[in-house]
């Protein structure tokens, strides 16, 4: 990717784009006003683990350096959804009017998504034209590099013998095709697909995912270790949750939500050591909007086998719990490509339920090996 002739900030650092798949949605949304509201000072960085002392000098672009632009298949204005968003709490009520000229920004450089249907383009067209949405992004706004993260909703797994590549994973051909690192927040195939595999492998970027770990399963890479640690049996961890928007209209399908629920009982299984019983039921309650509830009911043995119980209790909001992870994936892995690093990352397992194939998947080892990636890019070459 060419790096010549590049833009930068008002602080002087070469500007980095953040391509976002999903671009109009909720979490995309969230993000970009959040970014917005930091750089100008307007809030605290709470929830933004690179903004915490161990990542300091480590080179990471500034959050004015970063620039938004992305995919979607939906018209609705950027500055129109944080309006959405604040009405629903989401936001601020007073932030969409003051990071409007940032949104306006973001929203011009959003593109078509797809395949929508009647599309007729080949699997190898659509990825041509996404990525040269990509190149010419990247281009036009003299940026240093550009990271692509899909924040869209859900897929459904795709089925045994279809031949064409599902959306996520002709976004992730396209980011790879462009020259750019990939980050996969959704529980979809992206790269993951078996068709990319070698692509995936021989590729010199570095890429990382897949689902963002926001809010249960982020207690059970905490819990499970826990119960694994004191030698307690855990002998079934059954899980409900609520949700509203567009994440629970998508995983109200059946296939969308197995997939979503695979990196939550793979957590379990890897931290426990055992596969318990109980299963994780996912319902979609509109009225909900960006809002969920997550129940888990533990059942363990104690000494002599006394019978114990374990239940919690999670409310929280996707999207302001996904957005500063966003941020910080997205600067890490620019970094990262800057640092020369390729292929997968496992020292971003923290972010996720499902990482790379290494990766530990108990928080506080996970939380080890992100430290040590931090200090790898702080180290100079």
């Amino acid at each position: 990717m060419s790096t010549t002739a590049l833009s930068t900030s008002s602080v002087g650092t070469p500007l980095v784009g953040v391509w976002l798949i999903g671009a109009r949605g909720s979490v995309a949304t969230t993000t970009v006003a959040g970014c917005a509201a930091l750089a100008a000072g307007l809030h605290a960085p709470t929830g933004m683990v690179t903004e915490t002392p161990p990542f300091t000098n480590c080179g990471l672009p500034t959050l004015s350096s970063l620039v938004f632009g992305g995919h979607d298949t939906t018209s609705c204005p950027l500055p129109k959804r944080a309006e959405e968003l604040a009405a629903g709490g989401v936001l601020p009520y007073d932030l969409p009017s003051a990071v409007r000229a940032e949104l306006t920004d973001a929203d011009a450089e959003i593109r078509p998504g797809g395949p929508l249907p009647g599309d007729t383009r080949t699997d190898d067209e659509l990825i041509d034209s996404f990525a040269a949405d990509l190149r010419d992004f990247v281009r036009r706004r003299g940026l240093a590099r550009a990271v692509v993260v899909n924040v869209a909703s859900t897929e459904p797994l795709p089925a045994d013998g279809d031949p064409r590549l599902p959306a996520s994973s002709l976004y992730a051909a396209a980011a790879l095709r462009a020259g750019c690192p990939y980050v996969n927040f959704t529980p979809s195939s992206g790269l993951h697909h078996p068709s990319l595999a070698e692509a995936a492998r021989t590729s010199a970027l570095p890429h990382a995912g897949r689902d963002g770990k926001t809010g249960q399963t982020l207690l059970r890479s905490v819990l499970g270790p826990m119960f694994a640690q004191r030698a307690l049996a855990v002998r079934a961890w059954s899980g409900t949750n609520l949700l509203g928007g567009g994440d629970g209209a998508a995983l109200a399908d059946p296939a969308a939500a197995a997939a979503k629920n695979a990196g939550k009982e793979r957590v379990l299984a890897d931290t426990l050591g055992t596969t318990p019983e109980g299963a994780v039921h996912i319902d979609d309650v509109p009225s909900l909007g960006d809002w969920k509830t997550a129940w888990d009911h533990i059942a363990f043995d104690g000494f002599l086998g006394t019978r114990m119980v374990l239940q919690t209790t999670w409310q929280g909001c996707d999207s302001a719990l996904a957005a500063p992870l966003i941020l910080d994936l997205a600067r890490l892995t620019s970094r990262a490509h800057e640092r020369g690093l390729r292929g997968p990352l496992p020292s971003l397992a923290f972010y996720f339920k499902d990482p790379d194939d290494g990766s530990p998947a108990a928080l506080g080892e996970q939380y080890g090996q992100l430290l040590d990636l931090a200090q790898r890019l702080r180290e100079t070459r």
